[in-house]
């Protein structure tokens, strides 16, 4: 209940009211520190990177050298509370067959995988896009042969930062994945919803892109940048909040438990509402501006694990063919 009060207030606040910077050079003193076999094709990479001073932890599927990269991001919790893409979903038994790396990297709670201005005192140092696009990439590229095309998909919190992520770093991915995010930073509807899925882990959304009038906000804001997102493969999702085919008591993650399934109808319905009227928006102004867009606009359901399971099914073929997999 306290999860969901916290969660809850201010979103429904967010309800009432109803191109980034480049990043930084990577520094040499990134490297791979780490490879640990696990079942299968599945890996363990540890990385150390310069701009955050300390070690990544990332889970692969690596089938081998000659494969392109899919990129998955984590939650706000960056997979550290409630688990990573890998424990809530079907990825690894998805992806054993697929030429293709798949790779999650750990961590990065509340931090929208990007650069932040300023160390915050709960969370620390956040260099996430400088990691992902600038020290990564030629690391994992250059130790497992992989062909240097690459896509990246994120959910919620990091819906938005997949987006961020391929508008700041051109031509890095050849596809994008945007499940249940807001599209949507810089106006003050987006900054309360911004600012409040920070606040819930104690973190600062000043230190990550400065006050309400800063610029980084719009330059950080997909709907602003929707152009740079021209020439790559795109698939977006969202529901509308109303209760859909998973929002039932025996689905995974309510697992029979009534105050799950409370909280999901409650939690997941208003963020959901919330997230849908960002993406309708935002894939419009696509429409507008001629940008082809694979769009799963659901006429139901909340913001839960099991439709992102479906969305990475459902946009697979689309990245399959975008990145030669």
């Amino acid at each position: 209940m306290r999860r969901l009060m916290r969660c809850l207030v201010p979103l429904l606040a967010v309800v009432a009211a109803v191109v980034p910077a480049g990043p930084a050079a990577a520094d040499p003193d990134s490297r791979i520190l780490e490879v640990r076999p696990l079942d299968g094709r599945q890996l363990e990479v540890v990385v150390h990177s310069a701009a955050m001073n300390k070690p990544i932890t990332l889970w692969m599927s690596h089938p081998g050298a000659g494969a392109p990269a899919l990129y998955l991001l984590n939650a706000v919790d960056g997979g550290e509370d409630g688990g990573p893409w890998m424990r809530r979903t079907d990825v690894a038994e998805f992806f054993a067959d697929k030429n293709v790396n798949v790779i999650v990297p750990m961590g990065g709670r509340a931090s929208y995988y990007t650069d932040w201005l300023r160390d915050d005192p709960v969370l620390g140092r956040n260099q996430w896009t400088t990691f992902l696009t600038r020290e990564l990439p030629p690391l994992l590229e250059g130790r497992f042969g992989m062909t240097g095309r690459n896509a990246v998909a994120g959910l919620s919190m990091s819906a938005t930062s997949a987006l961020n992520l391929a508008t700041g770093a051109p031509g890095l991915y050849q596809a994008v994945g945007a499940y249940s995010g807001c599209p949507r930073t810089s106006d003050s509807v987006a900054q309360a919803y911004v600012s409040s899925q920070l606040a819930v882990f104690g973190a600062n959304a000043a230190n990550m892109w400065g006050g309400p009038e800063s610029p980084a906000w719009a330059e950080h804001d997909p709907m602003l940048n929707a152009e740079r997102l021209r020439g790559v493969a795109l698939y977006v999702s969202s529901g509308t909040g109303a209760p859909g085919e998973h929002d039932t008591i025996g689905d995974r993650g309510i697992d029979g438990n009534p105050a799950r399934l409370l909280d999901r109808m409650l939690v997941g319905g208003v963020m959901e509402t919330v997230i849908g009227g960002c993406t309708r928006p935002f894939v419009d102004r696509l429409h507008q501006l001629g940008i082809p867009v694979t769009a799963n606009l659901r006429p139901a359901g909340t913001h839960a694990w099991t439709y992102w399971e479906d969305d990475v099914h459902l946009s697979w073929p689309l990245f399959a063919a975008a990145i030669g997999a």
